[in-house]
């Protein structure tokens, strides 16, 4: 776009109508925070993968589990998700163990509660600021939308004292008002394909985390039949 034709649209936007440029300024608020949510969730969900895919290969590679949980109760602040819903669950293990000999059942069940509730705060921190991008992408060209229409009937209403209308006289307040739809789809656009995109990424670590949870239960099963028979 050359410089004569942002002139141009700066200048359609300046003339706008009070309620036009309310909704534009809404609009562009709300995008920036769109832009700001989605490379926050980029970076969140990248670093959730990677620290994953990372305990899971020291999990599998046949580390003692008591060191693997003094590992991560020294780092617990710089520990992944899926590594804190270990330490949560083999702290309530040991914590039942240490009651006696309880039931292999009961002490199993009380680490996968543990767990799942780990799971789910984990979850909650991955999924935040979904909710906004969705919102973003469903409202934001209904909203610009509106602009638009407001636009639009200031544009008519400016006429009606004009014997006779032309095309010229009223082309520049229709164009104001469409500027607002345009910055609704550019808000609401990149909003729908983040969710989408992010959605999907938060779906696959949760059925990872919910799989690690019930292979470690069966170990931890396995752990507690055979300190009983010990």
């Amino acid at each position: 776009m050359n410089t004569s034709a942002d002139m141009e649209l700066w200048t359609l936007v300046a003339h706008a109508s009070f309620v036009v440029k309310v909704v534009l300024l809404l609009l562009l608020a709300v995008s920036f925070m769109s832009w700001m949510f989605i490379f926050q969730k980029w970076f969140a969900i990248r670093r959730a993968r990677a620290e994953t895919e990372l305990f899971e290969r020291e999990f599998w590679s046949g580390k003692d589990l008591q060191t693997l949980y003094q590992g991560a109760v020294g780092n617990r602040h710089g520990i992944g998700s899926l590594e804190r819903i270990f330490e949560a669950g083999f702290r309530e293990f040991e914590k039942l163990r240490g009651q006696g000999r309880p039931d292999p059942s009961t002490m199993v069940d009380g680490a996968r509660r543990a767990m799942r509730a780990t799971f789910q705060r984990e979850m909650d921190a991955l999924e935040r600021h979904l909710a906004f991008l969705a919102s973003t992408g469903s409202v934001s060209p209904y909203v610009g939308l509106f602009g638009t229409v407001w636009g639009i009937m200031h544009a008519f209403r400016s006429l009606a004292n004009v014997q006779q209308a032309t095309l010229a006289q009223v082309a520049p307040g229709i164009a104001e008002a469409l500027i607002a739809t345009a910055l609704g789809l550019f808000a609401a656009i990149p909003a729908v394909l983040a969710y989408n995109r992010y959605s999907h990424d938060s779906d696959r670590l949760a059925i990872r985390f919910e799989s690690f949870m019930e292979e470690f239960s069966n170990i931890l099963h396995r752990h507690a039949v055979a300190a009983g028979k010990g």
